[in-house]
């Protein structure tokens, strides 16, 4: 009888290792079809381009107090013929030598299909936003001189879709530089009473 039991309990365990065996083959033979599947459709990044921002205000004050309002109109494409691009959750929000001068503006999540383009025209802005005493010198200056360079920002997530195969979540961080003409209306085109125009077209670096 307890060479009887030893066996059945052998082939418990004997059951066990192969059903686990058999879930470890599986697990890898789908990461490396997932794998090879990514390798041969080789995804790209996405392209953005900062096509153009409309300033309704931009007002240093003293103690560094910064107010501003933007318009800005920004391009995405994918230029992928196979894969779709999930953007789940993207903020837009501007820069001056790295600090956050304006709060962060979210564009609402979208799906964006093979070789497709899309176009955002969020609002940015900030009121009485403090500023490093040395950057607010600096922004003093670059407002003498006519020209302010700014950096505006998108960070989020993305998720890529092949076929119905959906991954998970990656960050992606955008970077266009914008060099604005606050010295010169004429450079830019009048919209309404107060507000300028002005034409960039600069093409933005993109992390994911």
């Amino acid at each position: 009888m307890s060479k009887d039991c030893g066996n059945h309990g052998g082939g418990k365990e004997a059951g066990v290792r192969r059903l686990c065996g058999a879930i470890i083959a599986f697990i890898i033979i789908v990461l490396i079809t997932i794998f090879l599947v990514w390798v041969i459709l080789r995804p790209t990044k996405p392209r953005f381009i900062l096509q153009d921002a409309t300033v309704f205000a931009f007002n240093l004050s003293q103690p560094n107090l910064l107010t501003s309002n933007f318009q800005i109109t920004l391009a995405s494409r994918n230029p992928n013929s196979k894969i779709g691009i999930y953007y789940d959750r993207l903020h837009v929000y501007a820069t001056y030598r790295n600090q956050q001068i304006t709060l962060r503006t979210a564009i609402p999540p979208t799906y964006q299909g093979h070789k497709e383009d899309n176009v955002w025209s969020p609002f940015i802005y900030g009121t009485a936003v403090p500023i490093a005493p040395f950057n607010s010198v600096a922004l003093g200056e670059e407002q003498g001189n006519g020209f302010v360079r700014l950096m505006i920002r998108a960070d989020g997530r993305v998720r890529w879709k092949v076929g119905t195969l959906i991954t998970g979540k990656y960050h992606i961080h955008v970077r266009c530089q914008a060099f604005i003409n606050l010295g010169n209306k004429a450079a830019g085109v009048l919209v309404g009473d107060n507000a300028v125009k002005y034409m960039l077209v600069n093409k933005c670096s993109v992390n994911v």
